[in-house]
């Protein structure tokens, strides 16, 4: 066992769930619908744990990436047709150490979480130099340009670091951009990434990026 979850140990080794495009970041919360079998099994297996943690991982190629985010089960219900609707907390960022196959029909892996320790501890990390006004407007042209909507007032009610972070979730990225904003090392890192990425696409990049903002 390593690291510390709250008044318990983080396992060495945590079912995965790989998904492109999406991604877990500190202090944030992510819904799934689960419906392959192997993932309603993943979710029962959990269930039953003592951690509740699932690896959220995006495919990168053939294999998977090297980072992802163990989010820990805090909402769960099942549909008349056996379809799970769950909630997952982020818990900690973790390095794949190694994918397990066999034993389970899903994915395992050994993971390292040494290297996310701040994303474990309570207080939110400040970023001084984010102009939030000029981030704002920014966004509002991205959003227009794309045909999206948004919340404004949760927007505008937002900590920083629950704004950016929850807009490098949902904006529609691609795999490589939203891996790469995971991987961030702070909160200044990554806000400084994402207004880099809405900047290029008011100027012309990413335009054959048609998704829309769930």
């Amino acid at each position: 066992m390593s690291a510390v979850l709250g008044a318990g140990p983080l396992p060495d080794t945590i079912p995965l769930f790989p998904l492109p495009g999406a991604v877990l970041l500190p202090r944030t919360r992510l819904p799934l619908h689960i419906f392959e079998p192997r993932y309603l099994q993943l979710v029962e297996d959990v269930l039953k744990s003592g951690h509740r943690l699932i690896g959220m991982i995006q495919p990168v190629g053939d294999g998977l990436a090297a980072v992802g985010t163990a989010g820990r089960l805090t909402m769960f219900s099942e549909t008349d047709d056996g379809r799970f609707m769950v909630s997952l907390r982020a818990v900690s960022r973790f390095r794949l150490v190694e994918a397990i196959e066999g034993f389970t029909p899903y994915l395992r892996g050994r993971v390292d979480w040494s290297d996310w320790r701040g994303d474990r501890l309570s207080s939110v990390p400040a970023d001084p130099g984010f102009d939030r006004p000029a981030f704002i407007a920014r966004l509002g042209r991205y959003m227009e340009e794309r045909g999206l909507s948004t919340d404004w007032n949760a927007a505008e009610e937002a900590d920083d670091e629950l704004l950016v972070n929850s807009l490098s979730m949902l904006l529609p990225l691609g795999v490589e951009e939203k891996q790469a904003l995971l991987e961030a090392p702070d909160l200044a890192a990554r806000r400084a990434m994402l207004d880099g990425l809405l900047e290029y696409a008011l100027h012309g990049g990413g335009d054959d990026d048609e998704e829309t903002l769930h």
